[in-house]
């Protein structure tokens, strides 16, 4: 794998729901690579139903150089319009994603508890959410999952031509040879050694 994750260090958490994500992110790329990293931010709100997660913001890094880089990121909150209601409060999921020349790398998973910020609404909560009291933690344990990809393919080496059979004179077949009109004339009077 050309590029592992070493670390990604949430910079606001926990924050208010309406806060954006803000994170820095640090990894280690084991040669350059030719094209920019994509990165996404998508938020599962619910994981049935994959047709309401939501990409909050993706980037391009880029160039990558080998060693260590880092980046800092910044996502939009997610739309509240688009949580289903039973949904928005308790745990859903963080996914940040690395993708090279549209194949993902890797994606990393974070458990988001959203709550109201104090004791009295979470005990009671009110019949209508109010987003604006609203509070969100991630954890600090993500689940990485790892993809194997084609990462850049260095251009074909000239090959050298094989020794042997290959690179030897044609044989002639049986259909090559003549009926006795290429004969050799062998002067067996000097032996077989030539002498």
């Amino acid at each position: 794998m050309a590029v592992t994750i070493r670390n990604v260090e949430f910079m606001n958490n926990p924050a208010r729901f309406s806060d954006v994500y803000r994170f820095r992110v640090t990894f280690e790329c084991i040669a350059p690579l030719e094209d920019d990293l994509e990165w996404k931010l998508i938020f599962v709100s619910c994981p049935g139903d994959e047709a309401l997660d939501q990409e909050l913001d993706d980037c391009l890094v880029g160039p990558i150089p080998q060693g260590i880089n880092a980046f800092e990121f910044e996502g939009a909150a997610p739309d509240p319009s688009r949580i289903p209601e039973d949904d928005v409060l308790g745990v859903a999921a963080l996914i940040l994603t690395g993708s090279y020349r549209d194949q993902e790398f890797v994606r990393v998973g974070y458990y988001q508890n959203t709550e109201y910020d104090n004791e009295e609404m979470k005990e009671t909560p009110p019949a209508k959410i109010m987003f604006q009291r609203l509070v969100r933690d991630i954890s600090a344990k993500p689940r990485v999952t790892r993809f194997h990809i084609k990462w850049d393919v260095s251009p074909p080496q000239p090959t050298q031509a094989a020794l042997g059979a290959a690179t030897s004179a044609p044989v002639p077949s049986a259909d090559d040879i003549n009926n006795g009109d290429d004969e050799m004339d062998v002067d067996f009077s000097k032996g077989v050694n030539g002498s």
